[in-house]
Protein backbone atom coordinates (compact mmCIF):
# COMPACT_ATOMS: atom_id res chain seq x y z
CA UNK A 1 0.00 0.00 0.00
CA UNK A 2 2.68 2.58 0.52
CA UNK A 3 3.41 3.18 -3.14
CA UNK A 4 0.10 3.46 -3.74
CA UNK A 5 -0.08 7.06 -2.16
CA UNK A 6 3.10 8.31 -4.32
CA UNK A 7 1.25 6.71 -7.40
CA UNK A 8 -1.70 9.01 -6.40
CA UNK A 9 0.14 12.22 -5.91
CA UNK A 10 2.19 11.47 -9.21
CA UNK A 11 -1.61 11.43 -11.35
CA UNK A 12 -2.73 14.11 -9.34
CA UNK A 13 0.39 16.44 -10.69
CA UNK A 14 -0.08 15.08 -14.72
CA UNK A 15 -4.13 15.82 -14.35
CA UNK A 16 -2.70 19.33 -12.92
CA UNK A 17 0.27 20.24 -15.87
CA UNK A 18 -2.65 18.75 -18.19
CA UNK A 19 -5.15 21.66 -16.91
CA UNK A 20 -2.62 24.41 -16.83
CA UNK A 21 -2.11 23.11 -20.60
CA UNK A 22 -5.17 23.60 -21.26
CA UNK A 23 -5.95 26.94 -19.76
CA UNK A 24 -3.12 27.97 -21.61
CA UNK A 25 -3.95 26.75 -25.08
CA UNK A 26 -7.35 28.37 -24.11
CA UNK A 27 -5.84 31.50 -23.53
CA UNK A 28 -3.60 31.69 -26.37
CA UNK A 29 -6.83 30.61 -28.79
CA UNK A 30 -8.33 33.63 -27.51
CA UNK A 31 -5.42 35.80 -28.34
CA UNK A 32 -5.23 34.44 -31.90
CA UNK A 33 -9.27 34.96 -32.50
CA UNK A 34 -8.71 38.85 -31.32
CA UNK A 35 -5.55 38.97 -34.00
CA UNK A 36 -7.57 37.64 -36.59
CA UNK A 37 -10.94 39.09 -36.11
CA UNK A 38 -8.97 42.91 -35.55
CA UNK A 39 -7.01 41.95 -39.02
CA UNK A 40 -10.05 41.25 -40.65
CA UNK A 41 -11.63 44.68 -40.06
CA UNK A 42 -8.46 46.09 -40.54
CA UNK A 43 -8.51 45.10 -43.97
CA UNK A 44 -12.17 45.62 -44.29
CA UNK A 45 -12.09 49.31 -44.07
CA UNK A 46 -9.14 49.48 -45.87
CA UNK A 47 -11.26 47.50 -48.97
CA UNK A 48 -13.63 50.09 -48.33
CA UNK A 49 -11.49 53.16 -48.32
CA UNK A 50 -11.93 53.50 -44.77
CA UNK A 51 -9.10 54.91 -43.62
CA UNK A 52 -10.47 56.80 -40.58
CA UNK A 53 -12.17 53.19 -39.65
CA UNK A 54 -8.92 51.58 -39.99
CA UNK A 55 -6.88 54.07 -38.01
CA UNK A 56 -8.85 53.12 -35.17
CA UNK A 57 -7.05 50.15 -35.27
CA UNK A 58 -3.48 51.89 -35.15
CA UNK A 59 -1.55 51.47 -32.41
CA UNK A 60 -2.67 53.97 -29.47
CA UNK A 61 1.00 55.00 -29.33
CA UNK A 62 1.59 55.62 -33.10
CA UNK A 63 -1.90 58.08 -33.11
CA UNK A 64 -0.24 60.16 -30.25
CA UNK A 65 2.91 60.39 -31.49
CA UNK A 66 1.96 60.56 -35.65
CA UNK A 67 -1.57 62.18 -35.39
CA UNK A 68 -2.86 62.13 -38.97
CA UNK A 69 -4.82 65.72 -39.71
CA UNK A 70 -7.36 66.34 -42.47
CA UNK A 71 -5.05 66.64 -44.96
CA UNK A 72 -3.74 63.19 -44.28
CA UNK A 73 -7.07 61.92 -44.57
CA UNK A 74 -7.33 63.49 -47.99
CA UNK A 75 -4.90 62.13 -49.47
CA UNK A 76 -6.50 58.76 -48.96
CA UNK A 77 -9.84 60.01 -50.66
CA UNK A 78 -7.56 59.78 -54.50
CA UNK A 79 -7.66 56.57 -54.28
CA UNK A 80 -9.52 53.64 -54.66
CA UNK A 81 -8.77 50.31 -53.41
CA UNK A 82 -10.00 47.44 -55.80
CA UNK A 83 -7.46 44.81 -54.25
CA UNK A 84 -7.02 43.47 -50.90
CA UNK A 85 -4.68 40.10 -50.92
CA UNK A 86 -2.94 38.13 -47.82
CA UNK A 87 -0.38 36.97 -48.98
CA UNK A 88 2.02 35.44 -45.82
CA UNK A 89 1.64 35.34 -42.19
CA UNK A 90 4.25 34.76 -40.28
CA UNK A 91 6.21 35.67 -36.13
CA UNK A 92 7.45 39.04 -35.89
CA UNK A 93 10.67 39.36 -34.51
CA UNK A 94 9.46 40.40 -30.70
CA UNK A 95 7.55 38.41 -28.78
CA UNK A 96 4.02 39.67 -28.75
CA UNK A 97 3.98 40.63 -32.38
CA UNK A 98 2.74 39.36 -35.51
CA UNK A 99 4.06 40.20 -39.40
CA UNK A 100 1.54 40.18 -42.33
CA UNK A 101 2.48 40.32 -45.85
CA UNK A 102 -0.41 42.08 -47.84
CA UNK A 103 -0.79 43.19 -51.90
CA UNK A 104 -3.22 46.01 -52.01
CA UNK A 105 -4.38 47.15 -55.62
CA UNK A 106 -5.38 50.60 -56.02
CA UNK A 107 -6.38 53.10 -58.10
CA UNK A 108 -5.59 56.96 -58.11
CA UNK A 109 -9.03 58.95 -59.05
CA UNK A 110 -7.37 61.58 -60.88
CA UNK A 111 -5.04 59.58 -63.59
CA UNK A 112 -7.16 56.12 -63.32
CA UNK A 113 -3.79 54.37 -63.38
CA UNK A 114 -3.38 51.21 -61.10
CA UNK A 115 -0.90 50.23 -59.47
CA UNK A 116 0.07 47.33 -56.94
CA UNK A 117 1.36 48.08 -53.72
CA UNK A 118 3.44 45.36 -51.11
CA UNK A 119 2.66 46.61 -47.57
CA UNK A 120 3.73 44.40 -44.22
CA UNK A 121 1.49 45.23 -41.60
CA UNK A 122 3.24 44.88 -38.09
CA UNK A 123 0.69 43.56 -35.15
CA UNK A 124 1.61 43.90 -31.57
CA UNK A 125 -0.62 42.85 -28.60
CA UNK A 126 -1.08 45.06 -25.78
CA UNK A 127 -1.71 42.73 -22.86
CA UNK A 128 -3.13 46.16 -20.75
CA UNK A 129 -6.00 46.54 -23.62
CA UNK A 130 -5.72 42.86 -24.53
CA UNK A 131 -5.99 44.03 -27.83
CA UNK A 132 -3.90 43.87 -30.86
CA UNK A 133 -2.77 46.93 -32.08
CA UNK A 134 -1.15 47.54 -36.45
CA UNK A 135 1.98 49.52 -36.41
CA UNK A 136 0.54 51.89 -39.56
CA UNK A 137 -1.81 52.60 -42.28
CA UNK A 138 -0.61 51.51 -45.79
CA UNK A 139 1.92 54.03 -47.46
CA UNK A 140 0.48 54.12 -51.13
CA UNK A 141 3.36 56.98 -51.87
CA UNK A 142 6.45 56.08 -50.11
CA UNK A 143 6.81 58.64 -48.16
CA UNK A 144 6.29 61.59 -51.10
Amino acid sequence: MPAAAPMRLLTRLLVLVLLLSMAGMAMASKKRSTLEKNQYAYSAAIRWGDFEGAWSLVDPKVREEKPMTAADFSRYEQIQVTGYRDLAAMPGPEPGTELREIQIEVVNRNTLTQRRVRFTEIWRYDPKTKAWWVAGLPDFWDGR
